[in-house]
């Protein structure tokens, strides 16, 4: 009986569980991760509208370690031995004869000031700060943008920024205090979301100028304060600040001798093997994989990158030659709680559909769809 260990509980780490279970009945599959629980962080741009509660987006994922027969060890990743199989938790060591990496990333947070500018996708709580926030405030300016890895162009997650934006202006409007609030985005880069492409950024300029929301573009960030945004362009005062940064490898990696990229996220291949290492594979946001520069780190691209990896693992098992491969594609809807804008991009084509009310539904249809398998 072949052990794999799989370290995290988020859209890769359950996607390479489906495909190993799916394939293999007799695998022993142990899964690494604080909690057992799976944190739907699409949905979490629902929040602060009340659209979506937590309880909505947590999904206790027992039954699901129960229905694909998976033992799941409380605990966190902590380093690794040379050869990858011995896995150094906080819980003991673990060991195995394959390991998928699929933990996520982490945000680079060294600007000054940065703990008073709240990060979305850092899990549903910081998304009920952005709720609370906003209930009390009366008026004012709410400040809104992202910069990447410098290091590591496609370590970066922006589109939720956006969703928040737009999202926050909708909500604004239908609470009928939009007039008492100053909505400004901002972003290093000159273009906001070259990574959708050239058409998307065409149409989310638009959007925001549609919106009434002020930009400060093409400006590297400074620091911020309790108050306010720096660049170097100058400072603008902000009552309440959204800022996504740039993401590299979890703190773990730096315990262990996985191969690292410039931007701090583990080298793989195009299977998804890491470097220099036998039977241990990435997933996720926790690699740096060959692509194109606008490469996504999305749920999407997880999913795809982890069924990849475990049949590619699956394939050395049975001594051939790991051949699978991913689809290099980014696909999301930009919601705006009642309306949204379909993106997408592969190597040959970029599709920007307009703002329309059936994408947003179209979007809360794929959250029950999606989540219906781990309830």
């Amino acid at each position: 009986m072949q052990r794999v260990t799989i370290v995290g509980s988020g859209f890769a780490a359950l996607t390479a569980i489906k495909t190993l279970r799916s394939r293999d009945k007799q695998l022993e599959i142990t899964v690494v991760s604080p909690k057992g629980e799976f944190h739907y962080l699409p949905g979490s741009i629902w929040i602060p509208s009340k659209i979506r509660e937590p309880e909505d987006l947590i999904i206790p994922l027992q039954p699901f370690f129960s229905r694909h027969n998976v033992t799941h060890v409380s605990g966190e990743a902590t380093g690794l031995s040379e050869d990858g199989r011995t896995l150094k938790t906080t819980a003991g060591e673990i060991e195995n004869d394959g390991l998928i990496i699929a933990s996520g990333g982490r945000f680079i947070k060294k600007l000054p000031g940065i703990e008073h500018a709240i990060t979305p996708c850092e899990g549903i709580a910081a998304t009920m700060q952005i709720r609370e926030r906003l209930a009390v405030l009366d008026g004012g300016t709410i400040a809104i943008g992202f910069a990447g890895n410098p290091k590591e162009p496609s370590a970066m997650r922006g589109g939720p920024m956006f969703e928040f934006l737009f999202g926050i202006d909708r909500q604004l409007r239908l609470e009928k205090r939009r007039d008492r609030f100053k909505l400004i985005f901002f972003t290093p880069a000159k273009s906001p979301g070259q990574r959708l492409g050239p058409k998307a950024v065409q149409g989310l300029v638009k959007e925001m100028e549609k919106r009434d929301i002020e930009t400060h573009l093409g400006h590297k960030m400074v620091s911020f304060s309790p108050t306010s945004v720096t660049t170097e362009n100058g400072t603008f005062d902000a009552d309440l600040i959204l800022f996504m940064p740039g993401m590299t490898g979890n703190q773990w990696f730096d315990q262990t001798h996985l191969p690292r990229s410039p931007g701090g996220l583990i080298n793989a291949d195009a299977q998804c093997r890491v470097e220099g290492m036998e039977r241990v594979y990435v997933a996720g946001d926790s690699g740096s994989f060959p692509g194109p520069e606008w490469l996504p780190k999305q749920a999407h691209m997880a999913d795809l990158q982890a069924e990849a990896a475990a049949k590619n693992l699956l394939a050395e098992f049975q001594g051939k030659t790991p051949a699978e491969t991913f689809k290099v594609e980014l696909v999301c809807i930009v919601d705006s709680q009642t309306s949204g804008m379909l993106v997408a991009r592969t190597m040959k084509r970029n599709i920007v559909m307009p703002n329309m009310v059936i994408f947003h539904w179209l979007k809360r249809l794929f959250e029950w769809w999606y989540l219906r398998q781990y309830r």
